[in-house]
């Protein structure tokens, strides 16, 4: 450094903090500190600073060359093609399969970053895992990185329960399913635990803890009260999330608020850098143009079905899958009133939903492939597509939508503060989920052996989530009745 640049630097700051290097992907990351306009480092204010001002967030920094993009898509695709087969459990055990999968053992992302994802799918019609999959590969390697971790998440599914719909009478039982798959789901269970465990350690106090707390309750509230509709949870969620986002804003008004909101931005995702940007690949315009595609072609759908009344099969499937997928809020519990109303009995029969019903929960990814097993069953192979596109369309077409915005918004300090909140309830649904599965899950003492030994192996041994779902399925074997026939007890 030359003198003229030493008494630069002296002016800007009293001490010089070192760069590490970012050991994922090779850049430099700028934990405490920004850039100042001769591209020098200069510390800024931590949490518990309060003398310092806070750094002005809006503006973005370019950092180091990213690691090459080929490198990126290497590892989407190696993450996500095994976890297709293992995703057991429901979408709740998804979102806790991939935090530890790409937060707690690839360190891809920080939990702030990770449950900011999740709460966007929340917030969005369509399944919330595959959604979760799609952002979180999109902000690693870009739109094709999103694409394939989509096709690889949903393949085992897709196929098997298409050929379900084209065999149907020729399958798996859905009342007696078959000994390899018994000890998944409470295998899988256990992944939801550890998560909301890591979840709520995040969680601001007293704020954050009381939102997750009350979202959790309305959640478990919706789900078994007679009064109230399960169905209710597709407009119910998105309030309670966004109830939350409003929470945490007014109370950042507050002259001494009761949460702390002046988190430093971590990891890459620095929000002083546009690594994120350039990584997702899809600019503002693009985004804005993408919504104007699901929209167009919802409008176009219902209007050539229900106005201009086309006759076509093909259409027909693809404009009930499009039109539930548009205004599904909630996840594939929440899709099944609404999709049965639609296909019995014109599609099928009401025993014939029912088994498909079965097998799509038996089935590993998310609950949605249902579509391809509805589609098939009425219109074979081309039927089983179109549904399929139908229905998982609109969540896939906003989530590539919204991700650009929220990569550019939460650059500023409000927003970041708004999803402060609306990340606490989310965690809140989490926690639901927890009580909420274990009553479905958990039905002999076998299932709650395999619940404990799995948990064990994920949360002591640090074991990752597939692994510990193949071995919570080899126990459940061992367990069955037509085995060593232990803990078939009901519990």
């Amino acid at each position: 450094m030359t003198k003229t640049d030493e008494a630069i630097f002296q002016n800007e700051t009293s001490q010089v903090v070192g760069s590490t290097e970012d050991k994922d992907n090779g850049a430099v990351p700028l934990k405490n500190k920004e850039l100042d306009e001769n591209g020098f480092a200069s510390e800024v204010r931590d949490d518990d600073d309060d003398d310092e001002e806070a750094p002005d967030n809006s503006k973005v920094v370019e950092l180091e060359e990213d690691s090459p993009w080929s490198t990126r898509m290497w590892e989407v695709f190696t993450t996500f093609w095994m976890l297709g087969f293992v995703a057991f459990g429901g979408p709740q055990a998804h979102v806790a399969i991939l935090r530890d999968h790409l937060v707690v053992q690839r360190n891809w992302m920080g939990e702030d970053e990770f449950t900011e994802l999740f709460a966007i799918g929340q917030g969005l019609p369509g399944p919330t895992s595959t959604q979760l999959v799609i952002s979180t590969a999109l902000s690693r390697a870009g739109p094709l990185g999103g694409l394939m971790a989509f096709f690889l998440w949903n393949l085992p599914g897709l196929v098997v329960l298409t050929t379900c719909g084209m065999l149907i009478k020729n399958f798996v039982d859905p009342n007696d399913p078959p000994f390899y798959l018994i000890g998944l789901p409470p295998a899988a269970i256990s992944l939801v635990f550890k998560a909301f465990y890591g979840f709520s350690l995040k969680l601001d106090k007293p704020v954050g803890i009381i939102l997750a707390l009350i979202s959790s309750c309305i959640a478990i509230l919706i789900n078994g009260d007679e009064n109230i509709s399960p169905t209710s949870s597709q407009y119910v969620f998105p309030s309670v999330l966004v109830c939350g986002g409003l929470v945490t804003y007014l109370d950042s008004k507050l002259t001494k608020p009761f949460g702390s909101y002046n988190k430093s931005p971590s990891k890459g995702w620095d929000a002083t850098s546009d690594r994120l940007m350039k990584r997702i690949g899809i600019p503002l315009w693009v985004g804005a143009l993408i919504f104007a595609v699901w929209l167009g072609v919802l409008i176009m759908t219902i209007v050539l079905v229900d106005v201009v009344k086309v006759e076509n099969e093909y259409l027909e499937v693809f404009e009930v899958m499009y039109r539930i997928g548009s205004i599904i809020f909630g996840g594939g519990q929440v899709v099944l009133p609404m999709l049965q109303d639609e296909v019995v009995p014109k599609w099928m029969s009401k025993d014939n939903f029912l088994q498909g019903l079965g097998l799509a929960q038996s089935m590993p990814g998310p609950l949605f492939n249902f579509s391809a097993y509805l589609g098939a069953v009425y219109q074979k192979i081309p039927g089983a597509l179109i549904a399929y596109i139908g229905l998982f369309g609109p969540g896939v077409i906003l989530i590539f939508a919204i991700v650009p915005f929220w990569a550019r918004l939460r650059h500023f300090p409000a927003f970041r503060i708004v999803l402060q909140g609306v990340n606490a309830t989310a965690i809140g649904l989490v926690g639901a989920a927890c009580v909420i599965l274990w009553e479905e899950a958990i039905t002999t003492r076998a299932d709650a052996i395999i619940f404990c030994v799995a948990g064990t192996m994920a949360v002591v041994f640090n074991i990752q989530a597939p692994i510990v779902v193949i071995l919570g399925g080899i126990l459940g074997a061992l367990l069955f009745k037509d085995a060593a026939s232990l803990g078939q007890k009901p519990f």
